[in-house]
């Protein structure tokens, strides 16, 4: 399948005139949801993007809590919907609030219902791994995030799998913490 590179397209863009640049990114806008989302965030703004963050953490919870019939906990489906918002709202801080509540949502979904399988809790300690770097880069983050970050290391306590102590490895990682204490 031949595509355009990025600066083809854009010589291209550039012999347009403006009705022709209007009537494509209509045209494009009618046929991909992903470009209606990114237009509405770029020009609706906050409202926009808060709109995108309740579906996404609506499409996470769903996964492990649906509102009728049983957990489908397909972990990549929710995983694609954080990375689709990141890439959409360009939110560091409600991206990585969505990355904490898959992984509290993961860790609540076993505390209710118990043990799962191995590949689960890899998929919830990485995420959680990611949570801990972007706290690493900014206090700011960490200080947001710093209680509920603490809440996941005593909510695992007891899980199997390993998941427990490798949460606190991660959790005992974090740069900030010889600070607080």
């Amino acid at each position: 399948m031949a595509l355009l590179k990025l600066n083809q397209l854009k010589k291209e863009l550039k012999q347009l005139e403006q009705n022709e640049l209007i009537q494509l990114i209509s045209e494009m806008y009618k046929i991909n949801k992903d470009v209606q989302q990114y237009l509405s965030n770029k020009f609706i703004g906050e409202e926009a993007i808060k709109d995108l963050y309740e579906r996404t953490k609506k499409i996470v919870r769903d996964e492990f809590f649906p509102e009728r019939g049983f957990a489908k906990m397909r972990l990549g489906v929710a995983r694609d919907a954080i990375s689709n918002f990141k890439k959409l709202s360009s939110d560091d801080g409600k991206t990585i609030d969505l990355m904490l509540y898959f992984v509290e949502t993961g860790t609540e979904f076993t505390n209710t219902y118990g043990d799962i399988e191995e590949k689960f809790y890899n998929s919830m300690v990485s995420m959680y791994n990611k949570v801990v770097n972007e706290c690493n880069k900014s206090e700011e983050f960490y200080n947001i995030f710093k209680d509920r970050l603490y809440l996941i290391v005593s909510e695992t306590d007891g899980i199997g799998w390993g998941y427990h102590d490798d949460i606190c490895a991660i959790y005992y990682s974090l740069d900030w913490l010889e600070e607080d204490e």
